[in-house]
């Protein structure tokens, strides 16, 4: 079928809207009628050249939720009309990590930014002009319509869920939520700070906040998000680390935050040391924020790391296990123990992407989200 959706011809560029061949689904996959589809800053990344891909043009966007039009021959599990989300890492459910619970870090995400099939890099779904568009993490969520391998898709069981805004579920909730709840694992008690506060440390706070910390606190330098982190469970807001991390000294008796999230949305080795020297003895800094592939180096002490026993942990997807983790945030967000609504500041039709991506520029989304 003929499908209309964003892609970046070359980087650094912007993306633009153009109609795209789409090939019907194969075994193991579904095609899908969007529905709704986040603007995340790792899509930007990809525009700026910040993140290589293998090739172009590519097709954007990797948090998005549809309902399936059509389900592939010998593929089980899915059926027209189900409304399904999207996790931005599949999980093929046999390699060591996700039989050990680690799905997030599938093999299948060798593959992500190939823009292929994970199993044939010279398989496409997507062409223009007869040539190979990529798919953004095997989806590409800024089409009216995808294909997609079912490893990369979840069902929503209650169709009357608005999918514009489950659909922050494949991506930046997870991201954030599992970065304070699995990766810092915060308890009831603890001092947080988080550092960054858009579409990943939102949810950072709030599961922060879940998990019981007694002081959560928020930094960014844009006072829309520093208010906008007040609403959703931070207890205090900065400006700067500096502060944050003087404020974490004081009520922790001179020891420290015992996590510090770096969520920053171009993140440097500089971020993650003022986090690192933020944390107390046996703290945490978890870092969940993307920057240039070709940035090397942390300045931070070895000897501070070594004597004061920190922990320095990445953090992919918040260490969750998608197929598992999705549904229990769903059930979370129908239960009121979850905000999802209050995170989408604007939408945006597909036409209007790139102005997405300024807004975003300009700290005044949380999050913007494209509605089909």
């Amino acid at each position: 079928m003929k499908t209309r959706g964003a892609i970046i011809r070359s980087t650094p560029g912007t993306y633009e809207v153009v109609e795209m061949d789409l090939d019907a689904p194969r075994r193991g996959e579904i095609t899908v009628k969007m529905v709704a589809s986040g603007l995340c800053h790792s899509d930007d990344h990809v525009a700026l050249g910040d993140h290589a891909v293998g090739v172009y043009p590519i097709c954007g966007g990797h948090e998005g939720a549809g309902v399936v039009v059509e389900v592939g021959p010998e593929t089980t599990g899915f059926a027209e009309g189900d409304h399904v989300l999207f996790s931005f890492v599949a999980g093929c459910g046999r390699c060591r990590w996700c039989a050990k619970g680690l799905q997030n870090l599938c093999d299948r995400g060798a593959a992500i930014m190939t823009g292929s099939r994970p199993d044939d890099p010279t398989s496409f779904r997507l062409s223009l002009d007869g040539q190979p568009v990529a798919q953004t993490c095997g989806l590409s969520t800024f089409s009216e319509y995808t294909t997609v391998s079912t490893d990369s898709a979840v069902r929503v069981q209650d169709k009357s869920l608005p999918l514009e805004v489950l659909c922050l579920l494949g991506c930046g909730v997870g991201t954030g939520w599992g970065a304070a709840v699995n990766s810092a694992q915060v308890y009831p008690g603890q001092t947080v700070i988080v550092m960054g506060v858009g579409g990943i440390g939102i949810n950072a706070v709030q599961g922060a906040a879940h998990a019981g910390a007694a002081h959560i606190l928020a930094v960014d330098p844009v006072a829309f998000k520093r208010e906008s982190a007040l609403k959703f469970g931070a207890t205090q807001a900065f400006s700067n680390m500096e502060e944050a991390t003087e404020v974490a000294r004081s009520l922790t008796n001179g020891q420290g935050a015992d996590a510090a999230i770096v969520t920053v949305g171009v993140t440097t080795g500089e971020h993650i040391a003022q986090a690192f020297s933020a944390i107390r003895k046996a703290g945490v800094c978890v870092v969940t924020g993307l920057g240039m592939m070709t940035d090397v180096g942390i300045p931070i002490s070895p000897m501070e790391l070594t004597l004061y026993q920190k922990r320095l942990q990445g953090s992919l997807f918040g260490a969750s296990a998608p197929s598992a983790d999705i549904p229990w945030l769903i059930d979370l967000y129908t239960a009121g123990k979850l905000e999802l609504d209050g995170l989408v500041t604007r939408t945006y039709t597909l036409d209007e992407v790139a102005r997405g991506f300024e807004d975003m520029h300009a700290g005044q989304n949380l999050r913007g989200v494209i509605v089909f």
